[in-house]
Protein backbone atom coordinates (compact mmCIF):
# COMPACT_ATOMS: atom_id res chain seq x y z
CA UNK A 1 0.00 0.00 0.00
CA UNK A 2 1.35 3.43 -0.96
CA UNK A 3 0.76 6.26 1.54
CA UNK A 4 1.11 9.77 0.14
CA UNK A 5 2.42 12.25 2.71
CA UNK A 6 3.71 15.76 3.29
CA UNK A 7 6.58 16.54 5.65
CA UNK A 8 6.02 19.75 7.65
CA UNK A 9 7.47 21.41 10.71
CA UNK A 10 6.77 24.12 13.24
CA UNK A 11 10.10 25.44 14.57
CA UNK A 12 11.77 22.12 13.79
CA UNK A 13 9.09 20.06 15.56
CA UNK A 14 8.51 17.90 12.47
CA UNK A 15 5.66 15.57 11.58
CA UNK A 16 4.55 13.51 8.63
CA UNK A 17 1.07 14.64 7.53
CA UNK A 18 -1.41 12.38 5.76
CA UNK A 19 -4.55 13.71 4.09
CA UNK A 20 -7.33 11.66 5.65
CA UNK A 21 -9.83 13.21 3.24
CA UNK A 22 -8.17 11.10 0.53
CA UNK A 23 -6.00 8.45 2.25
CA UNK A 24 -7.29 5.72 4.58
CA UNK A 25 -4.94 4.58 7.34
CA UNK A 26 -6.21 1.52 9.24
CA UNK A 27 -3.34 1.21 11.73
CA UNK A 28 -1.92 4.69 12.43
CA UNK A 29 -0.06 3.52 15.56
CA UNK A 30 2.17 1.15 13.59
CA UNK A 31 2.47 3.55 10.67
CA UNK A 32 3.67 6.28 13.04
CA UNK A 33 6.48 4.07 14.33
CA UNK A 34 7.61 3.06 10.85
CA UNK A 35 7.32 6.40 9.08
CA UNK A 36 8.86 8.42 11.96
CA UNK A 37 12.04 6.36 12.03
CA UNK A 38 14.88 8.68 11.02
CA UNK A 39 16.98 5.85 9.57
CA UNK A 40 14.50 3.47 7.93
CA UNK A 41 11.48 5.75 7.44
CA UNK A 42 10.78 9.35 6.49
CA UNK A 43 11.97 10.67 9.84
CA UNK A 44 9.83 12.79 12.14
CA UNK A 45 8.67 13.40 15.70
CA UNK A 46 5.44 11.65 14.76
CA UNK A 47 2.49 11.25 12.40
CA UNK A 48 -0.49 13.59 12.04
CA UNK A 49 -3.69 12.64 10.22
CA UNK A 50 -5.91 15.42 8.86
CA UNK A 51 -9.40 13.92 8.70
CA UNK A 52 -12.96 15.06 8.05
CA UNK A 53 -14.88 16.10 11.16
CA UNK A 54 -18.57 16.22 12.04
CA UNK A 55 -18.09 19.05 14.56
CA UNK A 56 -15.42 21.24 12.91
CA UNK A 57 -13.89 21.98 9.51
CA UNK A 58 -11.33 19.20 10.02
CA UNK A 59 -9.97 16.80 12.62
CA UNK A 60 -6.33 16.36 13.63
CA UNK A 61 -5.05 13.12 15.17
CA UNK A 62 -1.49 13.02 16.52
CA UNK A 63 0.64 9.90 16.94
CA UNK A 64 4.05 10.15 18.57
CA UNK A 65 7.13 8.46 17.17
CA UNK A 66 6.56 5.53 19.55
CA UNK A 67 3.02 5.00 18.21
CA UNK A 68 1.18 6.43 21.21
CA UNK A 69 -1.64 8.87 20.46
CA UNK A 70 -1.34 12.38 21.90
CA UNK A 71 -4.21 14.68 22.78
CA UNK A 72 -2.75 17.84 21.32
CA UNK A 73 0.25 19.35 19.53
CA UNK A 74 0.65 23.12 19.24
CA UNK A 75 3.19 23.07 16.42
CA UNK A 76 1.22 20.31 14.73
CA UNK A 77 -2.08 22.18 14.62
CA UNK A 78 -0.42 25.21 13.01
CA UNK A 79 0.90 23.01 10.22
CA UNK A 80 -2.41 21.16 9.92
CA UNK A 81 -4.20 24.48 9.48
CA UNK A 82 -1.73 25.56 6.77
CA UNK A 83 -2.05 22.23 4.96
CA UNK A 84 -5.86 22.15 5.07
CA UNK A 85 -6.33 25.81 4.09
CA UNK A 86 -3.86 25.83 1.21
CA UNK A 87 -5.35 22.64 -0.26
CA UNK A 88 -8.86 24.00 0.25
CA UNK A 89 -9.90 21.08 2.45
CA UNK A 90 -11.38 23.75 4.71
CA UNK A 91 -12.37 27.39 4.41
CA UNK A 92 -10.87 29.98 6.74
CA UNK A 93 -13.86 32.29 6.50
CA UNK A 94 -14.54 33.18 10.15
CA UNK A 95 -13.03 36.34 11.72
CA UNK A 96 -10.31 35.52 14.27
CA UNK A 97 -8.55 37.98 16.57
CA UNK A 98 -6.78 38.11 19.88
CA UNK A 99 -8.98 39.36 22.73
CA UNK A 100 -8.52 43.11 23.07
CA UNK A 101 -7.00 43.42 19.57
CA UNK A 102 -8.55 45.17 16.57
CA UNK A 103 -6.53 43.07 14.11
CA UNK A 104 -8.41 40.20 12.49
CA UNK A 105 -7.26 37.10 10.55
CA UNK A 106 -9.28 34.56 8.56
CA UNK A 107 -10.19 31.78 10.96
CA UNK A 108 -11.48 28.21 11.13
CA UNK A 109 -11.97 25.41 13.65
CA UNK A 110 -10.07 22.14 14.00
CA UNK A 111 -11.11 19.17 16.13
CA UNK A 112 -8.37 17.77 18.40
CA UNK A 113 -8.07 15.42 21.34
CA UNK A 114 -8.49 18.56 23.45
CA UNK A 115 -11.76 19.53 21.80
CA UNK A 116 -12.43 21.97 18.98
CA UNK A 117 -9.83 24.75 18.75
CA UNK A 118 -10.09 27.99 16.78
CA UNK A 119 -7.17 29.10 14.62
CA UNK A 120 -6.40 32.21 12.60
CA UNK A 121 -4.17 32.15 9.52
CA UNK A 122 -1.96 34.92 8.16
CA UNK A 123 -2.00 34.65 4.36
CA UNK A 124 0.77 36.04 2.17
CA UNK A 125 0.71 35.47 -1.62
CA UNK A 126 -1.99 32.79 -1.22
CA UNK A 127 0.13 30.87 1.28
CA UNK A 128 -0.23 30.58 5.04
CA UNK A 129 2.90 32.01 6.67
CA UNK A 130 1.87 32.16 10.33
CA UNK A 131 -0.91 30.67 12.41
CA UNK A 132 -2.41 31.82 15.71
CA UNK A 133 -4.17 29.20 17.81
CA UNK A 134 -6.53 29.67 20.73
CA UNK A 135 -5.08 26.84 22.82
CA UNK A 136 -7.85 27.07 25.41
CA UNK A 137 -7.69 27.60 29.14
CA UNK A 138 -4.86 25.98 31.13
CA UNK A 139 -5.80 23.32 33.66
CA UNK A 140 -4.06 23.34 37.04
CA UNK A 141 -5.96 20.72 39.04
CA UNK A 142 -3.80 17.59 39.55
CA UNK A 143 -6.65 15.26 38.59
CA UNK A 144 -7.14 17.08 35.29
CA UNK A 145 -3.42 17.06 34.54
CA UNK A 146 -2.87 13.40 35.37
CA UNK A 147 -0.47 13.69 38.31
CA UNK A 148 -0.93 11.65 41.48
CA UNK A 149 -0.63 14.53 43.92
CA UNK A 150 -3.23 16.27 46.07
CA UNK A 151 -4.16 19.93 46.27
CA UNK A 152 -5.67 22.60 44.05
CA UNK A 153 -2.52 22.93 41.96
CA UNK A 154 1.10 21.82 41.70
CA UNK A 155 3.28 24.94 41.81
CA UNK A 156 6.96 24.59 42.78
CA UNK A 157 6.34 21.18 44.35
CA UNK A 158 9.35 18.96 45.20
CA UNK A 159 9.99 15.78 43.24
CA UNK A 160 12.99 13.43 43.29
CA UNK A 161 14.46 12.62 39.88
CA UNK A 162 17.64 10.57 39.41
CA UNK A 163 18.60 11.19 43.03
CA UNK A 164 18.09 14.96 42.72
CA UNK A 165 15.41 17.09 44.35
CA UNK A 166 13.75 19.29 41.75
CA UNK A 167 10.92 21.81 42.08
CA UNK A 168 8.08 21.11 39.66
CA UNK A 169 5.10 23.07 38.35
CA UNK A 170 2.41 21.14 36.46
CA UNK A 171 0.03 22.48 33.81
CA UNK A 172 -2.25 20.82 31.27
CA UNK A 173 -2.91 22.35 27.88
CA UNK A 174 -5.01 19.37 26.86
CA UNK A 175 -1.91 17.24 27.47
CA UNK A 176 0.23 17.06 30.63
CA UNK A 177 3.35 19.14 31.26
CA UNK A 178 5.90 19.25 34.08
CA UNK A 179 7.91 22.49 34.15
CA UNK A 180 11.20 22.98 35.97
CA UNK A 181 12.80 26.41 36.39
CA UNK A 182 16.59 26.57 36.15
CA UNK A 183 19.40 29.08 35.69
CA UNK A 184 21.08 27.39 32.72
CA UNK A 185 19.00 25.14 30.46
CA UNK A 186 22.08 24.13 28.46
CA UNK A 187 23.61 22.55 31.57
CA UNK A 188 20.62 20.23 32.05
CA UNK A 189 21.26 16.55 31.29
CA UNK A 190 18.02 16.28 29.32
CA UNK A 191 18.86 12.85 27.87
CA UNK A 192 18.99 11.52 31.44
CA UNK A 193 16.35 13.56 33.25
CA UNK A 194 13.78 13.62 30.42
CA UNK A 195 12.87 9.92 30.33
CA UNK A 196 13.00 9.70 34.14
CA UNK A 197 10.44 12.50 34.43
CA UNK A 198 8.28 11.19 31.57
CA UNK A 199 7.97 7.77 33.19
CA UNK A 200 7.85 8.84 36.87
CA UNK A 201 5.23 6.92 38.91
CA UNK A 202 3.46 10.22 39.70
CA UNK A 203 2.37 10.34 36.04
CA UNK A 204 0.44 7.16 35.14
CA UNK A 205 -0.10 8.44 31.58
CA UNK A 206 3.44 9.83 31.34
CA UNK A 207 4.25 13.53 30.97
CA UNK A 208 6.10 16.09 28.85
CA UNK A 209 9.09 17.64 30.64
CA UNK A 210 10.42 21.18 30.14
CA UNK A 211 13.35 23.08 31.62
CA UNK A 212 12.77 26.82 31.51
CA UNK A 213 14.68 30.03 32.21
CA UNK A 214 13.08 33.48 32.36
CA UNK A 215 15.38 35.94 30.56
CA UNK A 216 13.25 39.02 31.23
CA UNK A 217 9.66 39.97 32.00
CA UNK A 218 8.76 39.28 28.35
CA UNK A 219 11.09 36.45 27.23
CA UNK A 220 12.04 32.93 28.29
CA UNK A 221 14.03 30.02 26.91
CA UNK A 222 13.18 26.34 27.21
CA UNK A 223 14.27 22.82 26.34
CA UNK A 224 11.86 19.93 25.96
CA UNK A 225 11.62 16.20 26.39
CA UNK A 226 8.34 15.17 24.73
CA UNK A 227 6.31 12.20 25.86
CA UNK A 228 6.65 9.47 23.25
CA UNK A 229 9.18 11.34 21.09
CA UNK A 230 12.16 12.35 23.25
CA UNK A 231 14.12 15.58 22.76
CA UNK A 232 12.43 17.88 20.22
CA UNK A 233 13.36 21.30 18.87
CA UNK A 234 10.04 22.82 19.92
CA UNK A 235 6.82 22.05 21.78
CA UNK A 236 3.90 24.42 21.30
CA UNK A 237 1.72 23.14 24.13
CA UNK A 238 4.82 23.03 26.34
CA UNK A 239 5.62 26.65 25.57
CA UNK A 240 2.05 27.62 26.50
CA UNK A 241 2.25 25.60 29.73
CA UNK A 242 5.62 27.16 30.56
CA UNK A 243 4.20 30.64 29.99
CA UNK A 244 1.41 29.87 32.47
CA UNK A 245 3.88 28.45 35.02
CA UNK A 246 6.13 31.51 34.74
CA UNK A 247 3.20 33.92 35.13
CA UNK A 248 1.89 32.01 38.16
CA UNK A 249 5.29 32.33 39.85
CA UNK A 250 5.64 36.03 39.02
CA UNK A 251 8.57 35.65 36.63
CA UNK A 252 7.05 36.91 33.40
CA UNK A 253 4.21 38.91 31.88
CA UNK A 254 1.21 37.31 30.20
CA UNK A 255 2.27 38.55 26.76
CA UNK A 256 5.71 37.08 26.05
CA UNK A 257 8.07 35.34 23.63
CA UNK A 258 9.28 31.76 24.04
CA UNK A 259 12.74 31.04 22.63
CA UNK A 260 12.95 27.35 21.72
CA UNK A 261 15.86 25.54 20.05
CA UNK A 262 13.92 25.60 16.76
CA UNK A 263 12.80 29.24 16.92
CA UNK A 264 10.38 31.61 18.64
CA UNK A 265 6.69 31.58 19.56
CA UNK A 266 4.56 34.57 20.51
CA UNK A 267 2.38 33.76 23.52
CA UNK A 268 -0.46 35.57 25.23
CA UNK A 269 -2.25 34.20 28.29
CA UNK A 270 -5.24 36.47 27.90
CA UNK A 271 -6.72 38.16 30.95
CA UNK A 272 -9.98 38.55 29.01
CA UNK A 273 -10.93 34.89 28.53
CA UNK A 274 -8.15 33.01 30.41
CA UNK A 275 -7.13 31.27 27.17
CA UNK A 276 -3.55 30.98 25.92
CA UNK A 277 -2.95 32.23 22.38
CA UNK A 278 0.07 30.88 20.49
CA UNK A 279 1.37 32.40 17.25
CA UNK A 280 4.14 30.94 15.13
CA UNK A 281 5.24 29.73 11.69
CA UNK A 282 4.23 26.62 9.78
CA UNK A 283 6.55 25.27 7.08
CA UNK A 284 6.06 22.69 4.36
CA UNK A 285 9.24 20.73 3.59
CA UNK A 286 8.51 18.11 0.92
CA UNK A 287 5.98 15.61 -0.43
CA UNK A 288 6.50 11.90 -0.99
CA UNK A 289 5.06 8.42 -0.89
CA UNK A 290 5.73 5.68 1.62
CA UNK A 291 5.47 1.97 0.87
CA UNK A 292 3.40 0.65 3.79
CA UNK A 293 2.72 -3.12 3.94
CA UNK A 294 -0.69 -2.71 5.58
Amino acid sequence: MIINFTKMHGLGNDYVYVNGFEEKVSNPEELAIAISNRYFGVGADGLILINPSSIAEAQMRIFNADGSEAEMCGNGIRCAAKYACERKLIKADKPFSLPGSKDSWPGCQIETGNGVLTVGVEIDNNQVSRVCVNMGQPELAPGKIGVLLKGENIIESPIEICGKKLMMTCVSMGNPHAIFFCDDIDAIELEKLGPAIENHPLFPNRVNAHFVTAKSQTEFTMRTWERGSGITLACGTGACASCVALVLTGQIQRNCIAHLPGGDLDLNWSQYDNCVYMTGPAVEVFHGSFNWPD
